[in-house]
């Protein structure tokens, strides 16, 4: 058993602490009114908007080091829907692991919408979580929790892949926003 640690009470954040607790983890949700909590979880799960990183980071950096840090973010411009505002050759979660350095940065459940994680499947395939970093003993802690509560999990490779993860979560949002495809829909991957 994992304790996990969210800090986002949004739509992803809430299906995440169900899919935990569904594999027997404990979990702890923290919001935007919660500053006074101190994060518990071995695992923390940034749940938010990737431009409330930065104040996140600020916020509970202390209290992250240690830690593993999931940076589930799409590093989008919310205003055009029409480009990554991270460098090409980086990624957010680049960024928040050059912020964090004594955390063990992952990338993860950025390529799945809420609703396929709380279906467990996307049409015919089960949902999978894909999961990049540096850090072996992070990923399979991670990947524990996801399998445990149903889902399937795969090693993505090293957190130079989230950039590649950052783009697929890019093109996924941008075919829902335009109705091209749904937001109970998605990405499925077939093994």
């Amino acid at each position: 058993m994992t304790n996990l640690s969210i800090l986002g009470t949004g739509n992803m954040g809430q299906v995440i602490a169900s899919v935990a607790a569904k594999g027997g983890h404990n979990v702890q949700q923290l919001g935007v009114d919660d500053l006074g909590a101190p994060v518990t979880g071995d695992v923390v799960v940034l749940a938010v908007p990737y431009p409330a990183v930065a104040d996140v980071i600020a916020q509970r950096g202390e209290q992250l080091a240690g830690r593993v840090v999931v940076d589930i973010t799409n590093p989008l411009d919310f205003e055009t829907f029409d480009s990554l505002v991270v460098p090409a050759d980086s990624s957010a979660a680049a960024e928040i692991a050059a912020a964090l350095p004594q955390s063990r940065v992952l990338k993860a459940f950025n390529t799945t919408f809420a609703g396929t994680l709380a279906a467990g499947n996307v049409g015919s395939l089960p949902t999978t979580v894909l999961i990049a970093g540096d850090d072996a003993d992070a990923k399979a802690t991670l990947a524990a929790i996801v399998t445990s509560g149903g889902l399937k999990a795969i090693d993505a490779g090293s957190l130079k892949r989230a950039r590649e993860l950052e783009a697929v979560g890019f093109l996924q949002l941008t075919l829902a926003a335009n109705e091209k495809v749904s937001w109970t829909g998605g990405f499925g991957v077939a093994a």
